[in-house]
């Protein structure tokens, strides 16, 4: 076969062009730290990062709902902590008021009292937290309790569950009929009326005294129950944080560029542009149409 001078500086030319696109990929790689800017430079890279960001992007999400369930538990056990100092307060006044040397006018200070703490207790019934009550299960629209003598409980105890990881949903709520149920209410209003009026009987209030230390029980029972879920939740936030530094490790292994070993190959690659450069000057020669310009 015959080289033409046109072949040899086709030839020269198309390998300056292709030695120029390496010292671009390069240049673009150290300026963007990446291992490449388009798809089309490495389809596996590319495919490879879209699967871990959407991984990554899953857990970011599953650590956003934490915060929610968080907001929810940690309210609810504030007003379950509540609740329980309230009703430790009411059987005190009980065991205090069944003293003999208590009078009729002091027996009606106590009802009066726990009339107040009556309806303290269906405020934090009705507690909300960001437009939603938290003590009604799914019925977060509408409030559990209304207000009366004795308050009329009206409780949605379907769990209120949030997603806290791949096909696993938490409840989040407490089952607030084991809380503020109607027989709760009706205790408060029979302790109150048994102070308030003159049918006052100690044997009648051992019962409600012995009633209320039932649902004390109950709501102990409940907060601790939520507190072991309360633990789980932790438990899930951590293992959430691991996956996330794992997922952004792997992403970085498959797309960050090696920004010393760029560097050597840019070294390289310069080297042999200029190489080729001194050889395309040698391989070009000047011909007749040089000398008549």
């Amino acid at each position: 076969m015959r080289v033409t001078q046109s072949m040899l500086s086709s030839n020269s030319l198309r390998h300056l062009s292709s030695s120029y696109e390496k010292l671009g990929n390069y240049q673009d790689q150290l300026a963007t730290g990446q291992k490449i800017t388009r798809p089309s430079q490495d389809p596996v890279v590319a495919m490879k990062g879209m699967y871990y960001r959407s991984n990554l992007t899953e857990n970011e999400q599953y650590q956003r709902n934490l915060s929610e369930a968080y907001l929810w538990m940690d309210n609810s056990e504030a007003g379950l902590e509540h609740a329980s100092q309230a009703l430790e307060r009411v059987q005190y006044l009980i065991i205090q008021g069944k003293n003999d040397t208590y009078s009729d006018e002091d027996r009606v200070a106590i009802a009066q009292e726990i009339e107040q703490i009556k309806q303290d207790m269906v405020e934090v019934a009705n507690t909300k937290v960001a437009g939603r009550y938290i003590y009604n299960g799914t019925d977060v629209d509408h409030a559990p309790v209304a207000k009366g003598n004795p308050p009329v409980v009206n409780m949605n105890t379907e769990d209120y569950a949030v997603e806290v990881s791949a096909g696993l949903k938490l409840k989040v709520n407490v089952n607030g009929d084991k809380v503020f149920n109607q027989a709760l209410f009706n205790t408060l209003e029979g302790i109150k009326q048994g102070f308030s009026d003159d049918t006052y009987s100690a044997e009648g209030m051992d019962n409600l005294l012995k009633d209320l230390e039932g649902q004390i029980s109950t709501l102990q029972a409940e907060r601790s129950e939520a507190g072991a879920r309360y633990n789980r939740l932790e438990m899930i936030e951590n293992r959430l944080g691991k996956t996330e530094v794992m997922a952004k490790s792997i992403i970085s292994d498959n797309e960050d560029a090696d920004i010393e070993q760029v560097i050597t190959n840019l070294k390289n690659q310069e080297s042999v542009h200029r190489a080729a450069l001194s050889v395309g000057a040698r391989i070009i020669q000047p011909t007749l149409m040089d000398f008549l310009r």
